[in-house]
């Protein structure tokens, strides 16, 4: 059975300066490759890594390989979302002849994570940032985390909520199950993430 386990983090001011740091210096990634998805219409995750990785890897050394993988996949989750969605605005057949709009990214785009750049274990999580691991004690309830283990990660992401607390969520899925291809899905409405703008060429 698929689930969703949301962890809110109890930052100490120091830490949230961090991750804010991770999460900008994540957005830069993802805003240097959306030049290259609007000019060559590839966004395909694995044609995208191809194309851009070395690069992004040269021009973001603090970020770390597997980080730069992770704003690959956030990029190509988001044109997926953009490009895609029966329900966007911005639906290639929508878009017919017309280039293609440019997306940029927030500060505040959430980051995503995977098990080389986070773990967790007996209650400890420790997590790339751009100085070094940092590490929160959580309070998991024994289920929890046998879950985190026992299930196939789908995906983990760090957002800032409203109140402008940090929150992991680790999204969850079943290992017996076949694996699917995930379509993001759009926010009732149709309407585009808030931390995602959609520039459209003259």
């Amino acid at each position: 059975m698929n689930s969703t386990l949301r962890i809110p983090l109890n930052a100490s001011p120091e830490q949230v300066q961090r991750l804010q740091a991770l999460q900008q210096g994540f957005a830069q990634v993802c805003n240097a490759l959306a030049p290259l998805v609007q000019q060559t219409r590839i966004w395909n995750r694995v044609a995208l890594h191809h194309l851009a990785y070395r690069q992004l890897r040269e021009q973001f050394p603090e970020m770390g390989s597997q980080m730069v993988c992770n704003a690959i996949y956030s990029v190509s989750r988001t044109c997926r979302l953009v490009f895609q969605h029966p329900a966007s605005p911005f639906h290639l057949t929508r878009l017919g002849d017309k280039p293609l709009p440019r997306l940029r990214f927030a500060p505040s785009c959430p980051v995503y994570f995977d098990r080389h750049t986070l773990s967790l274990k007996g209650g400890q999580l420790s997590m790339f940032t751009l100085d070094g691991r940092m590490r929160f004690q959580l309070a998991l309830r024994p289920e929890d985390e046998a879950a985190f283990h026992a299930s196939k990660l789908r995906e983990i992401v760090l957002a800032r909520s409203p109140d402008g607390v940090y929150v992991l969520s680790f999204f969850l899925v079943d290992p017996d199950e076949p694996a699917v291809a995930s379509s993001p899905a759009l926010p009732d409405g149709g309407e585009i993430p808030e931390y995602v703008m959609v520039e459209e060429v003259a």
